[in-house]
Formats: C-alpha cells, structure tokens, sequence
C-alpha cells in the first residue's frame, strides 16, 4: 500500500497528521534533502512540501519530475502562497494538453 507524507514547517503541516499522512517537520529533520530521498525510497506516493521548502530543495525535485511516482505537489505554507504550486501544476496541465488551459484571457 502507498503512503502520503507532508514536509515543512511544523505549523503548516501539521494538520495533516488529523487525517493520517505521515509528516516531516523541517525543525526535526537533520537534512530536509536526505529526508526527501528517503521517502522517495520508502514508497511514498505522495508528498506534500510547502513552498518554501519545495523552493530550497528545486534541485533535488527537479530529479523526481520525470517519474511516475512520487507524485511531489508544492503547497502553500501559514506564510502564504508564492504562486509556486499553482505553476507546477499549469506546467503538468500544459505538457499534458499541449495548451495552458488555465491562462488569464
């Protein structure tokens, strides 16, 4: 069975753990970058990562873009929304359209 996980701030994520996803607060994590390739490697599915830690760790995402699983989904942390999450999910919807469905006209 898959399983989900969030990472992040403590107060972003941590409603999360309500509902039963795994989460990986950013103040207990030795490496943000060894935590996310660990559950990359443990079968995670989904990983939810706010903003600004997705923002700290492009590089590393960049490498995950091209596969099927982990599904990585950048979401807006208690600071608020950078608009990040937003353009990666135009840009999937764009490569899987051929078109950017979602541009203001």
């Amino acid at each position: 069975m898959y399983k989900i996980a969030a990472m992040g701030d403590r107060d972003s994520i941590y409603g999360f753990a309500s509902i039963g996803l795994d989460i990986f607060p950013e103040d207990k994590m030795d490496s943000p970058v060894l935590t996310l390739h660990r559950l990359v490697d443990s079968g995670y599915a989904v990983i939810y990562i706010t903003e600004a830690l997705a923002q700290k760790l492009e590089p590393e995402l960049e490498q995950y873009k091209s596969r099927q699983l982990p599904v990585i989904v950048p979401i807006p942390g208690i600071s608020g929304n950078t608009g990040m999450g937003m353009k990666a999910i135009g840009k999937s919807i764009e490569k899987a359209v051929g078109s950017d469905i979602l541009a203001d006209t």
